[in-house]
């Protein structure tokens, strides 16, 4: 089934004006169509539509997945250690657990690709699985935030197009430098080829 995701502020490529009342067309895994909301609803009447307060952009790059995953401990809630990753050491059985909830908890900062390289097998895994976009890096230092210390336009994976993948997060902001100023901690939901991956409770 098609879905229209519907946002009062659609940024589909930082460097183009945004639009207001904007929607992304999803069907499978893919964008279909972008726009204003009237124009998509008007075209494919029968798609469900999901709406969204806020800023909808494409999904974010962390350019330091290869330090939170492989030098960084992400406690399991029952731990109570709270949910900030942790720099302690850990064992191999608990690498691959701690990789799932790290890129869990990325996912609800907007995130859609990582930076590695990863060398430990258990963080392979976790990311192949996870569907993430595995991108090279240069091992950069970071928190879960990826757009800490940067601007949209720099932390954005790729630019939403149509034919290519639906990978965009919702935000609690009205622009996008109110979303610069609040940082990704303000996610409501990710989308992840077409998948709603993430949703703020």
């Amino acid at each position: 089934m098609r879905t229209l995701h519907r946002a009062a502020l659609l940024v589909a490529d930082p460097a183009a004006p945004p639009v207001p009342d904007g929607a992304v067309l999803v069907d499978g895994d893919r964008v279909a169509a972008l726009g204003r909301y009237g124009d998509l609803a008007a075209a494919d009447p029968g798609a469900r539509v999901r709406d969204w307060p806020g800023l909808l952009v494409p999904g974010l790059a962390n350019p330091a997945g290869a330090r939170l995953l492989e030098g960084r401990y992400h406690p399991d809630p029952r731990e109570e250690l709270g949910a900030e990753p942790l720099d302690v050491p850990v064992s191999e059985e608990q690498r691959g657990g701690s990789a799932r909830r790290g890129l869990q908890r990325m996912l609800g900062h907007g995130t859609t690709a990582v930076a590695g390289p990863f060398t430990l097998p258990a963080v392979r895994t976790a990311v192949a699985r996870s569907g993430l976009a595995a991108l090279p890096g240069d091992g950069a230092d970071g928190g879960l935030d990826p757009l800490a210390g940067r601007p949209l336009a720099q932390a954005v994976h790729r630019p939403l197009a149509v034919g290519a993948p639906a990978d965009f997060a919702v935000f609690a902001a009205g622009s996008v430098e109110e979303l610069e100023a609040a940082g990704a901690g303000c996610c409501l939901a990710t989308v992840l080829a077409g998948r709603l991956v993430y949703r703020r409770r």
